[in-house]
């Protein structure tokens, strides 16, 4: 799989795209000044290899471009890879179009979502070769089983400029999280050392492990019935004679005697005899009581009245009398005997000769006074005999309330002993239910059911022992570490061509599959790189790494792209600053056309197998070098064209 093409496609809807050509087979040179868009290539053709993840900064890229295409070749197929600029920080849409070798990147208006990421990573691993399988890891390893598809062989493919001079790291996003573990999960298989086959096997005996582990559950659990079901069953027993079901149970029934027993309890009918009629009877007293307290609250109301009538009347009363006491001491009545007028004064008894009018209107009041007195002394009686009457009929109705309440509490009381039969008909439910269940778990059946699954966890283990000989024999680690001396081979003998620090003196420079990273074995020892200073010894450890890796990898047809993309791999020649590396006259540019020769060297060896893509600073002036240059961004040259930017502002 080799790259054809990459394109930029306008958010105006300009039908022509930026196109960045390259070849397939060769070493392809993207060279130019600083921030003209050379690191964005690579992350740009990742996107479009269909990781979820936009990883381009927002800037003028972002700002100007709708769609980025990919162009590759796989064979005698090629595929066009369209993704749309996310809204957001991911998106699963894509564009995905297969045609023969004449495919070539469309116009604008031919852009269109008609596939997602995962088509393009299922379609891309399908036509390079990797074989659909899930990968199992290792039981108790604590991660997830995942598929192996392009999503992980590309990770073998590409070398940003932070991670091409670490000394930490070998391989592109291996310090994200799960990232170096996937690599290490499927590098095996990318070499060689592993197939679907040992991936199956896996499977299978992490597949037959827990079926083992249900077994011996099943087994212990059977066990556990057979051996202290005996206990458990006189238990029962017992309780079903404390519940009156059975007799008396011996101290030590015989297995057949307490079967006897569980089963004359389970087939014991509990007493039913209960009546639960209509609530008649109650609703009958709450009417009566009602009626009842109505009556009470009348004879309430009469007596308020006569209450406040005997206080309106004694009130009267009292006064009459100050009204009669304050005519008597002035002798205003006298005699009684005599019978006054109104020519006769009522102090001197002597006859007046004219008439008081007044005399005459006192002796009438008097008598009114007299009159009222002796009435409301005559209402008195019969008042205090209607308070008695009704006395009594409160007294009455009372003692009625007091009957009606009696009788409720019986009934509540009657109520009370109908739950309790009630409730010891559901605890003898409860426990003829346990009894079943018991009798159903330890039928006659169930030593024989424990003696078949000893059998089958006897076949289950001997399957699990066979498979797992077979996952030893296997050899993974050792086939893996066998496969990578071949690479090791390569390694070494370029790091010596560059003449990398240690590389003369060490025995071996290798790949450690467990650290991810460059190793030298040496007569002390192995010395990682970790241990090695200077950035222009990992860059260069970075290179031959990758190039003897894809070069194995082209020998023995192993399904990976067949092509290497490096972001900036001389930066540790130049300032960190520097804008244009043409203009620095005080690199080491032998040792920097010692790197481009080296990869050159190596596209040759691959005889059209590997396109290298390198994005540089560097533009040597040599035939070879500029033979390889497909892109020149400078004097104003980028890969957003300036036409973009000025149609933006």
């Amino acid at each position: 799989m080799h790259l054809i093409a990459l394109a930029l496609y306008h958010r105006d809807g300009r039908p022509t795209p930026r196109v960045v050509r390259f070849r397939p087979g060769t070493l392809n040179i993207l060279t130019g000044e600083s921030e003209t868009g050379k690191s964005a290539v690579l992350s740009i053709v990742e996107y479009c290899l269909g990781r979820q993840t936009f990883t381009l900064p927002d800037g003028v890229i972002t700002d100007t471009t709708a769609w980025y295409a990919l162009l590759v070749q796989i064979g005698p197929t090629r595929l066009l890879l369209g993704r749309p600029t996310p809204k957001g920080a991911s998106t699963n849409k894509a564009m995905l179009v297969l045609g023969d070798r004449t495919l070539d990147v469309p116009p604008a208006d031919q852009m269109h979502v008609n596939a997602d990421a995962t088509a393009i990573r299922t379609e891309l691993s399908a036509r390079i070769g990797i074989e659909e399988f899930r990968f199992q890891p290792p039981a108790g390893a604590g991660r997830h089983a995942f598929d192996v598809s392009i999503a992980q062989a590309v990770l073998l493919c590409l070398q940003k400029q932070n991670e091409i001079a670490n000394q930490n790291l070998l391989f592109h996003r291996q310090g994200e999280q799960g990232i170096a573990q996937a690599i290490k999960d499927t590098l095996p298989y990318f070499l060689g050392a592993a197939g679907p086959e040992q991936a199956a096997r896996r499977h299978e005996l992490a597949e037959l492990n827990k079926a083992l582990r249900r077994v011996n559950k099943q087994i212990e659990e059977a066990r556990r019935r057979v051996e202290g079901g005996e206990a458990h069953r006189i238990a029962l027993a017992r309780m079903a004679a404390d519940a009156g079901l059975i007799d008396t149970v011996p101290e030590a029934p015989t297995a057949t005697a307490l079967d006897t027993l569980l089963r004359q309890a389970l087939d014991a009918v509990p007493d039913a005899s209960f009546v639960s009629g209509p609530d008649t009877r109650r609703e009958q007293l709450a009417a009566e009581r009602r009626a009842l307290r109505s009556q009470l609250q009348e004879i309430n109301n009469s007596r308020t009245i006569l209450d406040s009538w005997k206080e309106e009347s004694t009130a009267l009363t009292s006064e009459l009398h100050v009204q009669l006491s304050r005519l008597k001491p002035i002798g205003l009545l006298g005699d009684a005997s005599h019978d006054r007028d109104a020519h006769t004064c009522p102090l001197c008894s002597q006859h007046l000769p004219i008439p008081d009018p007044r005399v005459s209107e006192l002796q009438e009041l008097t008598r009114r006074l007299e009159t009222e007195l002796d009435d409301l002394a005559a209402l008195q009686p019969a008042r205090n005999q209607h308070l008695e009457a009704l006395e009594a009929q409160t007294r009455e109705i009372q003692a009625s309330l007091r009957n009606n309440a009696a009788t409720l509490e019986a009934l509540n009381a009657s109520d009370r002993q109908l739950r309790q039969a009630q409730d010891q008909r559901t605890y003898l439910a409860h426990v003829q239910g346990r009894i079943l269940q018991e009798l159903q778990r330890t039928s006659p059946q169930g030593k024989d059911d424990l003696g078949d699954l000893l059998r089958h966890g006897d076949r289950l283990t001997e399957q699990a022992e066979a498979l797992q000989l077979l996952v030893d024999a296997d050899e993974v680690g050792a086939e893996t570490e066998n496969r990578l001396n071949e690479v090791a081979d390569l390694m070494t003998t370029w790091a010596r061509t560059l003449g990398l620090e240690h590389a003369d003196t060490a025995e071996e420079v290798r790949i450690s599959p467990t650290l991810l990273n460059v190793i030298l074995r040496t007569s002390a020892g192995r010395l990682p790189l970790t241990r090695i200073g200077s950035a222009k010894n990992w860059i260069g450890y970075h290179l031959v790494a990758h190039l003897a890796l894809h070069t194995y990898l082209h020998r023995h047809n192993r399904p990976v792209p067949g092509f290497l993309m490096l972001d900036q791999p001389t930066q540790a020649f130049f300032p960190e600053e520097v804008h244009d590396a043409v203009t620095v006259e005080d690199a080491d540019w032998e040792a920097v056309r010692a790197y481009f020769s080296l990869i050159s060297q190596a596209v040759e060896q691959n005889e059209g197998a590997l396109q290298v893509i390198v994005c540089d600073h560097v533009n040597l002036r040599d035939d070879w070098f500029q033979q390889a240059v497909v892109e020149n961004w400078r004097g104003g040259v980028a890969l957003i064209p300036t036409d973009w930017i000025s149609a933006e502002s």
